[in-house]
């Protein structure tokens, strides 16, 4: 039973909340190793857990020196199982509701300044194919806010010129459309029309992804890190960089200059508000600005 009711959870995670193979085996990962510690113990079966256990559980977790960030995945990933036995009416109790497990402090997202990034910007410039697909890449990550997994997959057909605008694939198969500035129309288009067809070319590669490697093949994620972290190597900058840094900028510099909330909420893909509520935060370089532009004593 306790097998077959993980088998239903899985199917109910990738067909009905549509998450990613990796994230419905996350979860099971999880509740196996909740079924192994049971077993271990002596605790019972999966579907006899009561408040008790579920303490013991989480007790054990810290004995083991998991990290509070993991612990809390772990707790998080039972509970919802618990919720799914408990709304199938196969149990009568979530026993994993009770538990709160402290977060510590959620950490501000670290972006660019606009001076910074003006840095990126000059250190991608050239005409050389590869140079041309970095500033088409910097300029679109920027542009949008796009996560890298989005960025890998775009198509030739999700690019919408004559509109400015950007289909996007994102979480659980959700799709938006982002709108993408001049600065990365031009760049794009002097890519598409030079660099990709010569990159693709020069190795015989036939398909429809937009962003390619060296060698004409449809870029990874990794690749995409690769190209960002060369550009900082080039620049002046010390920084660290990663894409995800890149969409914390395109967020904060939205924020920074009026945008609504919801309207960042809606570009960035979030399913909730509160994951954009972190870029409310107003760089210390705003405040003084503003301090200075308005104070009658600055």
């Amino acid at each position: 039973m306790n097998m077959k009711c993980l088998e239903l959870f899985s199917q109910y995670l990738k067909n009905e909340r549509h998450y990613s193979g990796h994230t419905c085996q996350a979860y099971t990962d999880d509740i196996r190793s909740f079924s192994d510690f049971l077993t271990d113990t002596g605790g019972g079966e999966l579907l006899d857990v009561e408040l008790a256990d579920a303490r013991i559980y989480l007790s054990e977790l810290t004995d083991q020196k998991y990290s509070r960030a993991s612990i809390s995945r772990k707790i998080s990933s039972l509970r919802a199982f618990y919720q799914f036995l408990l709304n199938n009416e196969i149990i009568e109790d979530n026993p994993f509701s009770y538990l709160q497990v402290k977060n510590k402090g959620s950490r501000l997202p670290t972006f660019f300044y606009e001076a910074e990034m003006s840095a990126l910007f000059e250190a991608a410039q050239g005409d050389k194919p590869l140079e041309q697909r970095n500033q088409a890449l910097l300029e679109l990550l920027y542009g949008t806010g796009i996560r890298v997994s989005e960025c890998q997959s775009i198509q030739l057909a999700d690019l919408d010129f004559d509109m400015g605008m950007l289909l996007v694939k994102g979480k659980g198969n959700r799709e938006r459309y982002i709108p993408f500035g001049h600065y990365a129309s031009e760049a794009l288009r002097s890519y598409l029309k030079q660099g990709r067809k010569e990159l693709t070319g020069r190795h015989g590669k036939d398909h429809t992804y937009v962003f390619v490697s060296h060698h004409g093949d449809p870029i990874t994620q990794n690749g995409i890190q690769y190209v960002l972290t060369q550009l900082i190597k080039k620049s002046s900058l010390t920084n660290k960089i990663s894409p995800h840094m890149l969409r914390h900028t395109f967020a904060t510099h939205l924020m920074n200059n009026g945008a609504d909330i919801r309207t960042v909420q809606e570009l960035l893909g979030h399913k909730s508000i509160s994951s954009t509520q972190v870029y409310t935060h107003v760089t210390t370089e705003h405040l003084q600005r503003d301090y200075n532009s308005f104070h009658p004593r600055a």
